[in-house]
């Protein structure tokens, strides 16, 4: 008797751990929920401060010329932008000239750099830039209408350094493929994440470099260009990917607010990989992910008193891969159990209860999780399987790339160049032509003049 009831407690113990891990887990997530849908998008302003025909610039850095990029464009004209500066590589300079002049010759310039590397292209754009505001946006970002006066609302608080917006898939077909649906799954889960982090303590892991909005003094300054185009990791691998990370934690470390539109009037679409690739979409996300969230957190550190929210966040996406992969590790050890008798050390409920009962629980939690995604397009509920299934192979695939982080290929775009070539190509040029008019040489006649002082003092507050 005395060995069945300490069998009875082991087996107590165990599902009592379980429930436990599971309850933290979606503590927090209902936490999330709760601060999602508490949050408020910020208004447009009777008397706005800033208008997109005399303040804001549109820059694209990009190496594609396809139906895509057209309708993304007309789409950006629609909020009416003073000027979309499109930044390429040489070779693609005639079919871009060619499209620009399709769309809008008079608002729409089209300069290049030496190779193809998406900072060193940014990097271009901003210092050819006039205006206060600068938006970043790939080239397939769909815009709605409303989209810029919504982001130009945010910076009538004079903190404000970077706002972001939410995010839906748009088809590449007619159809979604299932890489599509879940890539508009993981979407809806990071629309709830930054916008009940903002709510919360203000701060967002990364603005995404779909669309994004700077202020153009903070990305003038002469520290922060050359920082943004000599990115290494431990010092030694130079980085072309995970821009948007660092334009975030610059943001963070020099004293700026940033602010996320999660609304429908400032919703953008964008397409994903609608194949395969995207697996490799993913893998270079996560690993600007590790590297970027250790830097933050172990690093520079202003996170932990600034955003203390999305420092857990990150610390909680360390060891993710472990916690998710716990469950099907217990499943395993129970379903061994369960084949011994009950005296001998066995568990005391049946292979098939164990296993269904587990599957249940992975239905209702994931639909839970993709719910609003599920809202507006239930059909799509066949996908969570799907999933589930991903979910673990993602686990997997995180833990892969924490130990290959010194690849900093881009991995879907065979026309990137190397970082290291593309930048030192750059310098050698910078080195033959005068300098911009940040780094002190003589301003463009139609330009309003930004000099250094002004870069880095204007409206920060960490800034002697």
């Amino acid at each position: 008797m005395a060995m069945k009831a300490m069998r009875a407690m082991r087996a107590t113990r165990t599902k009592t751990t379980m429930l436990t891990a599971s309850f933290y887990r979606y503590l927090w997530y209902c936490i999330r929920l709760i601060a999602r849908y508490v949050y408020r998008p910020i208004p447009l302003p009777e008397t706005p401060t800033y208008r997109a025909d005399e303040d804001v610039t549109i820059i694209v850095p990009t190496i594609d010329a396809g139906e895509e990029f057209r309708e993304a464009a007309l789409s950006w004209l629609v909020g009416n932008p003073k000027e979309i500066i499109i930044v390429t590589e040489e070779k693609m300079l005639a079919p871009l000239q060619e499209l620009a002049n399709s769309v809008d010759p008079t608002r729409i310039r089209v300069l290049t750099v030496p190779f193809a590397n998406k900072r060193l292209q940014m990097a271009h754009g901003i210092r050819n830039t006039t205006t206060d505001i600068i938006v970043f946006a790939d080239d397939d970002a769909i815009w709605p209408p409303q989209l810029l006066p919504y982001v130009l609302a945010c910076f009538e608080d004079q903190q404000v350094g970077g706002v972001g917006t939410s995010q839906r898939v748009k088809s590449v077909g007619k159809k979604m493929t299932v890489w599509e649906v879940l890539a508009g799954f993981r979407l809806t889960i990071r629309n709830i994440e930054i916008a009940s982090a903002t709510h919360i303590d203000g701060g967002i892991p990364c603005l995404s470099g779909r669309t994004a909005a700077y202020r153009t003094v903070i990305l003038k300054d002469p520290d922060f260009l050359h920082g943004f185009t000599n990115d290494l990791w431990l010092n030694k691998y130079h980085l072309n990917s995970g821009d948007d990370k660092f334009l975030t934690r610059w943001m963070v470390s020099h004293g700026w607010n940033t602010y996320v539109q999660v609304c429908k009037e400032a919703e953008l679409l964008s397409t994903m990989k609608p194949n395969w690739r995207f697996l490799k979409q993913v893998l270079r996300w996560t690993r600007n992910t590790w590297r970027s969230d250790f830097r933050s957190v172990f690093t520079e550190r202003y996170v932990w008193t600034k955003h203390p929210y999305v420092c857990y966040t990150m610390i909680d996406k360390f060891i993710n891969p472990l916690t998710l992969l716990v469950g099907p590790a217990l499943v395993c050890y129970l379903l061994y159990k369960s084949t011994k008798p009950i005296d001998q050390g066995g568990y005391h409920l049946p292979a098939w209860d164990i296993v269904v009962s587990y599957l249940v629980w992975l239905l209702c939690t994931r639909t839970l999780k993709v719910l609003p995604h599920l809202w507006d397009r239930p059909k799509d509920i066949i996908y969570v399987p799907v999933f589930i299934i991903f979910g673990y192979y993602f686990a997997i695939m995180k833990i892969y790339a924490l130990f290959t982080l010194h690849k900093t290929g881009w991995g879907t775009r065979s026309g990137i160049g190397d970082p290291a070539t593309a930048t030192t190509a750059a310098e050698n040029v910078n080195e033959k032509v005068p300098r911009p008019v940040e780094l002190g040489g003589p301003a463009p006649s139609h330009s309003r003049p930004y000099d250094v002082e002004m870069a880095q003092n204007v409206n920060n507050p960490y800034r002697a």
